[in-house]
């Protein structure tokens, strides 16, 4: 029985196969290094496998920071003004707008995470799973990224400056940081939130199993 109704994927790997390239056109294959790019790849396969374990650590993992885009986006887009910094190239027109209009994917992420919840359950290693995810990515992106990009801000926090500690100190913090101040208290918000993970053939029928009818044969 599917958890998530077969048009949902359909429509998703169309997207996928749509933005992948463009993105990697525009941007170059280190664009994907970005925490929410990978949640959108990662989420692709997700679906597919309904996997409550991949579902819930993206959304362990990305879901405040997707929130903050959208607060900064909107904030711009009617007040003029950016509270956090990251937006700014939405409203950059040497940027095309068409890959502009790509990044919306940082709207519709936050609620089709929220629901594939409700379909598939909160996994409570979803917390683990997402920070060994990010002790890897992290690392390869402040080695192998452009500084100039601020891939996963390792060079600094959004658009601000920083010059508390040098480069390899400000790594190890955001390493330590990120786990313990974004995906924790998000992780514990989602476990009282949604239910646990139900094995894939429980349909919630108030019916007896096969099983039990044999034992009471």
């Amino acid at each position: 029985m599917r958890r998530i109704p077969l048009p949902v994927k359909l429509a998703y790997t169309a997207w996928l196969a749509v933005w992948i390239p463009a993105y990697w056109w525009h941007d170059g294959p280190q664009n994907f290094l970005w925490l929410c790019d990978i949640a959108s790849l990662v989420l692709g396969v997700a679906l597919w496998l309904e996997s409550p374990l991949w579902v819930s650590a993206q959304a362990a993992g990305v879901l405040v920071i997707q929130l903050l885009w959208n607060l900064d986006f909107f904030a711009y887009l009617l007040f003029r003004v950016h509270p956090i910094g990251g937006t700014q190239y939405m409203f950059d027109a040497s940027q095309p707008l068409w890959i502009r209009l790509f990044s919306l994917f940082h709207t519709a992420m936050p609620p089709l995470l929220l629901w594939a919840l409700t379909r598939l359950g909160y996994d409570r290693r979803a917390w683990r799973a997402q920070t060994a995810l990010t002790w890897v990515v992290v690392p390869v992106t402040f080695f192998w990224a452009d500084p100039a990009k601020n891939i996963n801000w390792v060079v600094k926090p959004f658009e601000q400056t920083q010059t508390l500690l040098p480069p390899g100190g400000y790594l190890l913090a955001m390493l330590i940081l990120l786990p313990l101040l974004l995906y924790g208290p998000t992780h514990w918000v989602l476990c009282r939130v949604f239910s646990p993970p139900r094995p894939a053939l429980d349909t919630g029928s108030a019916e007896p199993s096969s099983a039990a009818i044999r034992r009471t044969a």
